[in-house]
């Protein structure tokens, strides 16, 4: 892929992510507010959330992350749009899980849950996972 097409990709991938957080990804000024009110570095321009938006850069590796973490969504996937490492999600599956919208948007939900029901969340996937995987044998 060229540097073009990765640009545009994370565009759309951050649109995505803004969209499935309840934030507008139409607002360059919007993101660059939200973006520094979180960041400890130093603070983005206005123009630099614009270029993001429209496919023209992409954010360091230390500003990604922290989009990332804001959005609710794995960073490899914002920055690349790959699968995440199954095996370290322990679900035994060969890696090619790739991340639909729908569920980053679930895992961006699943982030602004309390502890209490995060926990409950994951309990309740595991049994079905293995309801699943008892199903298929």
């Amino acid at each position: 892929m060229n540097s073009t097409n990765e640009r545009e990709s994370f565009s759309e991938r951050l649109q995505q992510a803004l969209k499935n957080a309840h934030y507008s990804p139409d607002s360059p000024t919007r993101l660059a507010r939200e973006f520094n009110i979180r960041f400890e570095g130093r603070p983005i321009t206005v123009h630099a959330a614009r270029k993001w938006l429209v496919g023209e850069a992409i954010p360091t590796q230390e500003k990604l992350r922290m989009i990332a973490q804001w959005l609710g969504v794995p960073a490899d996937w914002l920055r690349f749009g790959g699968s995440e490492n199954a095996a370290a999600n322990g679900d035994g599956t060969d890696g090619s899980t790739r991340f639909e919208s729908a569920d980053v948007k679930l895992i961006a939900d699943l982030q602004r849950l309390d502890e209490h029901h995060k926990q409950l969340a994951r309990e309740f996937i595991r049994m079905l996972v293995r309801m699943n995987h008892q199903q298929q044998k």
